[in-house]
């Protein structure tokens, strides 16, 4: 069964928070999977990336849909993965839109800009698209390089060959219907490597 751990933050910018388990303080690092979705492709590739954060000792994935995610969730993340359907050959409208809206809650948290306070985050991107060369690059790079000006460090997955890839990725047409065992496989991996590189982020 997956597990989701779902939780709320009272403290708004932290990036770990004390989690009590049977009467004993245990620090959880938070790392926020948005995802959007038309078809649902996207979110089972979520779901699976969630899977592999999971499986980090003391690491928490908090699951949301884009227009899901509060302000609170995304303030407190240590690291956000963003995931999207392939539109036109690049990111979905809406990713964009919740893009510009962590940009916007970093600059009026004084994250970025003048003065600010440096905050070590991590980010990453998922995407799924209708064929091999429906733009799933150029809909990772856009993710990324918004991030990268928000100073998020970027991390990456690794494919099943061993190589780096800008983040996991599916194609899920007609032609290659669903995700492949070798897809999901893929994104779990990458929720593994990406909760690791997350925690020593922080810590």
């Amino acid at each position: 069964m997956l597990r989701i751990w779902i939780f709320f933050l009272s403290l708004v910018g932290a990036t770990s928070t004390p989690v009590f388990e049977d009467g004993q303080e245990v620090q959880k690092t938070s790392i926020l999977v948005a995802y959007d979705t038309r078809t649902g492709h996207t979110e089972s590739m979520a779901r699976a990336i969630v899977e592999g954060i999971v499986s980090v000792e003391d690491a928490r994935a908090v699951l949301r849909a884009q227009g899901d995610v509060s302000d609170e969730e995304i303030a407190a993340a240590a690291g956000i993965l963003v995931g999207s359907p392939v539109h036109w050959g690049n990111l979905s409208a809406d990713t964009k839109v919740f893009l510009d809206r962590v940009a916007n809650l970093l600059v009026a948290r004084k994250e970025l800009g003048p003065d600010a306070t440096l905050h070590h985050r991590a980010a990453g991107a998922f995407v799924t698209g209708g064929s091999v060369s429906s733009g799933k690059e150029l809909a990772r790079i856009a993710i990324l390089t918004a991030f990268v000006n928000m100073r998020f460090v970027i991390v990456g997955a690794v494919d099943a060959e061993g190589f780096g890839t800008l983040g996991a990725q599916a194609t899920t047409g007609e032609a290659d219907p669903g995700l492949s065992v070798q897809e999901l496989d893929e994104a779990r991996s990458f929720g593994k490597r990406f909760a690791e590189v997350t925690m020593r982020l922080v810590r």
